[in-house]
């Protein structure tokens, strides 16, 4: 029996579901073209945004699938660049000190780097995961 790669968390879900409109749940389980949408049009005039709330548990459980659990934990990372973003924190918090640095200085690359990151975060972290686990063998 293999342990499960629980990588997103259900109920980090339903609380950026609040948001939702805002479109943070869908980048947050790695829709990064849908959560920008929901973000232009308002969770598709809020009616994307109802139907959301059912699926939420399959975004997590496809997140999980799609996703490599390991020492870096996805929902501190987002959290990390939600709230402290302009200033690098997620980074270093991914010990990419470099562009750690350089998101302090320049507010997070003028918050260009922040949409980037919005986009990418989760497989920057996958990443991470995965090659620490293959060095840890």
């Amino acid at each position: 029996m293999s342990p499960t790669n629980d990588t997103h968390s259900v109920l980090v879900g339903y609380i950026l579901w609040i948001f939702g409109f805002t479109g943070s749940h869908r980048s947050y389980y790695g829709k990064p073209v849908t959560g920008t949408i929901w973000f232009f049009t308002g969770g598709l005039l809020l009616i994307g945004w109802i139907i959301d709330l059912f699926f939420i548990p399959g975004m997590a459980g496809l997140a999980d699938l799609r996703y490599q659990a390991g020492d870096l934990d996805y929902t501190v990372a987002w959290i990390l660049l939600t709230f402290l973003g302009i200033f690098g924190i997620h980074r270093f918090y991914m010990g990419k000190w470099i562009t750690g640095i350089l998101y302090l200085l320049t507010g997070g690359l003028l918050g260009l780097g922040l949409l980037y990151d919005l986009w990418t975060l989760n497989g920057q972290v996958s990443e991470i995961n995965q090659r620490e686990s293959l060095v840890g063998r």
